[in-house]
Parts: C-alpha cells; structure tokens; sequence
C-alpha cells in the first residue's frame, strides 16, 4: 500500500513523521517546518485508515510498518512517531534502518490480553464525534486554532473498522518494544497516561535517553512547541 505523504523542504536529509491515532501528516504542520529550515526534507505519512490514505480493515501492525516502508525511502536521518506512530515506527525501524529514532508518548509492551472489536468500535465512534472544534477548544484550550482546526479534520476522515482491525491483531501479541538499531530517544509528557515515570526508568534501563515535558498533553508539542523543541535537542 502506497500512503499519501505531506512534505515540506529539500535538504539533504531526511526525515520521516509519523503521527498517531485519530491524527494524520497534518499533526506535524508547526514541526515539519522547522526541521526543515534544519536542512532536512520531511515526509510525514497518512497511515492506513487515516487522512488521505487508504482504508484497510483488514490489516495488523506488520501490514501498517510495510506501508510505511512501501512509501519513504529507507535510512532517514530521522525517523518520529507519536503514539501508535511509534508503535508503527517500533515495527518497522529494523527495515528502515534510520540514524535516529525518536517515539513520542508511545506506551511499549505486550499486546492486549482481551479486545472486545464491537466495544472497541464503539468507543472510537464516540471518541470520533466528540473530537470537534468546539469540544477541543474547550477540552484542550492550551492548543492553538491551527491544532484544533487539524484534529478536528483528521477525525473525520479517521476509519474506524481499520484501527480495530490494527488492534484486534495484537490481542496477547509480544512485545512491541523496539529493538535498539539507532540511538533512540523516549519523548514523554510529565505526568503522562501512557508512559509511567516507573516505564520511563525501565525503557532508560534498556538503552533509550528518556526526555519528559512538564504540563504537556499526549500530544506533546501542541501548545508547546518550543519545549518540545528543547526534548529534541540534539537528535534533530
């Protein structure tokens, strides 16, 4: 599967953005221009099911990274994935071999133990409608219009069948931790829902620099974008 990409700049290096679920290449629209005043051409991707890229209500986590492989070309400078996009990029970075790996608030771990498809479905529906502008200026007011302006427009093209499927592949799958083939650096919140402090001293433990940014959401560099930028410090 070929996926839509969004890019911006020309340089010499690369790098490839991954964004997470619910969200799409257009998550990255206040990064991808900074890196690439860096010098580095971005290439942010839909995933399967997400922005402009095709359905596949049929896939799992391996059919999700060939896409990503199928659509960028191997060894970037940079590879950075949000969320799922991290877990996208986890089963993916061995092939696409980047220099650099960064996963932004991606909770690492054994797959689910129990996924009920039709409660699952249910709950993304929900969480679908509800990500509005109205509701995301008033649940998120620290995010700039541009954000929820962006947010709100992925969800609509956000296919649920296929985030299900993605899903109900990894129920009691392994460990999705990724193996450590670049320098790889953790990008958490502080507090976060997804990545403990106590997960953060065991993903340090096994060989990542693990950064937190204080009072950030899930979605770390909205609303915070220069201290995100100070998380990157020296991997971008």
């Amino acid at each position: 599967m070929i996926l839509n990409t969004l890019e911006w700049g020309a340089g010499d290096r690369t790098a490839v953005l991954i964004h997470g679920m619910m969200g799409d290449s257009r998550s990255w629209w206040e990064i991808g221009p900074v890196l690439a005043e860096r010098g580095y051409r971005v290439i942010a991707v839909d995933l399967p099911g997400h922005g402009r890229s095709p359905r596949h209500p049929d896939g799992d986590l391996e059919s999700f990274a060939a896409a990503v492989l199928q659509s960028v070309t191997a060894g970037p400078a940079l590879a950075m994935g949000h969320s799922l996009g991290g877990s996208v990029l986890a089963a993916a970075v061995s092939r696409l071999r980047p220099e650099r790996a960064v996963y932004v608030e991606t909770p690492f771990g054994p797959g689910r133990v129990h996924l009920d498809a039709a409660a699952f479905a249910a709950e993304l529906e929900e969480a679908r409608a509800a990500r509005t502008v109205e509701n995301l200026r008033r649940d998120r007011s620290w995010w700039s219009e541009q954000d929820v302006a962006v947010e709100a427009e992925a969800a609509k093209l956000f296919d649920v069948a296929t985030t299900v499927s993605l899903h109900a592949g990894r129920v009691g799958g392994p460990d999705n931790t990724p193996p450590l083939v670049a320098p790889s650096l953790v990008i958490r919140a502080d507090p976060s829902r997804y990545i403990s402090q106590e997960a953060g001293e065991t993903m340090r433990a096994r060989g990542f620099e693990v950064r937190s940014v204080a009072g950030a959401g899930h979605s770390v560099w909205y609303g915070m974008h220069t201290e995100f930028m100070a998380a990157l410090d020296g991997w971008a």
